[in-house]
């Protein structure tokens, strides 16, 4: 958390920027250092505003508020390298949003695994007319999601993840299971 700096210095200190009568005046210059204290850290953070929006950059707390700026696809849970890649792909992803690689790089951001994605739709050319349709009649979209160890919250944020970023008109359904470990010999 951000909070003050103990002896921050001022970048431009008042007492400096006083008329000549008051640079010996001591009363004035102690007067004035108290304001420098005061502004000190304000000052500090105009001089590196662009910083705060740099999501490599910010402090923890300040990514999670710019990922609600950003529509970054987070729930608070995330630990902090996740949250600020989420929140560095937040706008790249809204341009491909409800598209299966924009679900999957959604879930690769959210979850640290890459998911395993079903759809029933297809896209084919021909040069003769009235060929057949690819995919099946019914649009369905399926997410397999393995992770390590998974509990029934990663099943409802998959659910609410792969709800937001579909296709809108695409029914889903979702599932979360264990990855298969391989044994060593």
């Amino acid at each position: 958390m951000r909070g003050s700096v103990d002896n921050l210095g001022s970048s431009s200190p008042i007492g400096m920027m006083l008329p000549a009568v008051f640079a010996d005046d001591d009363l004035a210059q102690r007067f004035v250092a108290g304001l420098d204290d005061v502004l000190a850290p304000i000052l500090c953070v105009l001089d590196c505003l662009d910083t705060y929006f740099d999501p490599a950059l910010t402090p923890a707390d300040f990514a999670r508020w710019l990922g609600t700026w950003v529509g970054a696809e987070t729930d608070g849970t995330e630990p902090e390298p996740r949250l600020r890649a989420a929140v560095a792909a937040a706008a790249g992803l809204h341009r491909v949003r409800g598209t299966r690689r924009g679900l999957s790089e959604a879930v690769r951001l959210a979850f640290g695994v890459e998911p395993e994605i079903t759809e029933s739709g297809g896209a084919a050319w021909s040069a003769r007319p009235r060929g057949a349709f690819p995919g099946d009649a019914r649009p369905h979209l399926h997410v397999v999601l393995r992770l390590p160890e998974p509990t029934t919250a990663d099943t409802y944020r998959l659910d609410t993840l792969v709800a937001a970023a579909r296709p809108a008109h695409m029914p889903y359904t979702v599932t979360v299971t264990t990855t298969e470990r391989t044994s060593e010999r």
